[in-house]
């Protein structure tokens, strides 16, 4: 039979590091869609400053990853991830509490800077507490998904009664009282600091490792790109091109169609954990940036619900490559620098990559618009897929230690 001394930690981690990774995607859409919708008539600034704003919070999401990952593997990740939500959340209400452009920036900044923690110190505590890694990782990347979904939602029912600021308020007070509901977990031993896997794999061939961190290197920043820019540009198109430019019962309709696109992306990363954990995740992962092009593509082109449909199924292939990415890079690192090689990850996918924000930002207002943006990311899909081809297998991990 399993060791049920460890299986209530394990059931633990898992729930509050898919809640956590809901917290980590839900407030940078929120910002978009009140950025595309609300925010340039609020502040009196164009659709393509207002981008601006957000550009040091996810600058600081991926280039404090490491620092954060290093402190989860040398001190605490279970200490790291209560800092994680108190911070997260203070961030989110002085958001909503920002009186003007400079002080929404930085409070924009400190959701950046403690959302840094969740990746790096999040994702290597569950794959370290997880039986089976793949699952651990879809089921995971569901409730990731489930953020941008929320936030459509959220922007649509807190922002049509209470404004913009409520959109902001409201979740981070949730989140401040999942941080403390974490605390007293920790108390109270249901959620416990391990340092050992649960299931632990041999070490990599001798150079699989840099063979492995090189090539992600290339792939993992150019599917940041693709997903910061889709994220970031959705919105917009969506505004342009549903009918009604924004306004009005625009913002609605621009906040369900990305919740729909999000859930259904989201939901898709369970089935892609379990292919993980029982085929090869290099041919997942080539897979998956092969699946992007065309969708990619149509959505340069379509409008109405045909461009909801591509762009439902371009983010799923997005999301679905990641469940196979981790475990790549977790079969390239060791344990105990595990956090410290997410970080790394991160400040790829996520801080280089925040580039893609201003990119959107210029293309937008060119001549080619936001169509030829996603040309641009149909190209980076094929790069991945190519790439792709030279990173090395992965070996199982051990089987689930029995009594």
């Amino acid at each position: 039979m399993r060791n049920r001394s460890t299986t209530p930690s394990t059931g633990a981690a898992l729930a509050f590091a898919a809640v956590a990774h809901t917290f980590s995607h839900l407030f940078e859409p929120i910002f978009y869609i009140v950025a595309a919708l609300s925010l340039p008539a609020d502040l009196g600034l164009s659709y393509g400053r207002v981008l601006v704003l957000i550009v040091v919070a996810k600058v600081l999401y991926g280039v404090a990853a490491p620092a954060a990952g290093w402190l989860g593997d040398r001190w605490s990740r279970v200490g790291m991830m209560v800092v994680y939500f108190f911070g997260l959340g203070a961030g989110a209400i002085a958001a909503g509490l920002a009186t003007g452009p400079w002080s929404l920036a930085a409070a924009l900044a400190l959701v950046g800077l403690f959302g840094s923690i969740y990746h790096p110190v999040g994702i290597a505590w569950l794959i370290q507490s997880a039986e089976n890694r793949g699952r651990a990782i879809g089921i995971n990347g569901v409730f990731g998904g489930l953020g941008p979904a929320l936030a459509g939602l959220v922007t649509a029912g807190l922002g049509a009664t209470g404004g913009w600021r409520a959109a902001f308020i409201a979740p981070g007070a949730v989140c401040l009282l999942v941080g403390f509901a974490f605390a007293v977990a920790i108390r109270l031993g249901r959620v416990v600091e391990t340092k050992a896997d649960r299931r632990p794999h041999p070490p990599p061939a001798p150079g699989e490792a840099r063979r492995a961190g090189q090539v992600l290197a290339v792939t993992m920043l150019s599917a940041g790109l693709i997903y910061q820019a889709t994220q970031a540009a959705l919105p917009k198109v969506l505004a342009e091109r549903l009918g009604d430019g924004g306004s009005g019962g625009g913002v609605v309709a621009v906040s369900m169609a990305v919740s729909v696109i999000y859930l259904v992306a989201g939901l898709a990363q369970i089935a892609a954990g379990h292919l993980a954990d029982r085929h090869p995740p290099k041919r997942i992962y080539i897979g998956a940036a092969l699946a992007q092009l065309p969708l990619l593509l149509a959505v340069a082109g379509l409008s109405g619900v045909g461009l909801v449909a591509a762009a439902a199924l371009a983010v799923t292939a997005n999301l679905s490559a990641i469940p196979a990415e981790n475990l790549l890079v977790a079969r390239a690192a060791p344990a105990r620098w595990r956090g410290t090689a997410f970080g790394f990850k991160y400040v790829l996918g996520f801080g280089v990559a925040s580039l893609a924000v201003p990119l959107v930002a210029v293309m937008g207002g060119s001549s080619g618009g936001l169509g030829a943006l996603f040309a641009l990311l149909a190209g980076l899909a094929a790069l991945i897929a190519v790439a792709g081809r030279f990173l090395p297998g992965i070996s199982r991990p051990a089987p689930v230690p029995v009594e």
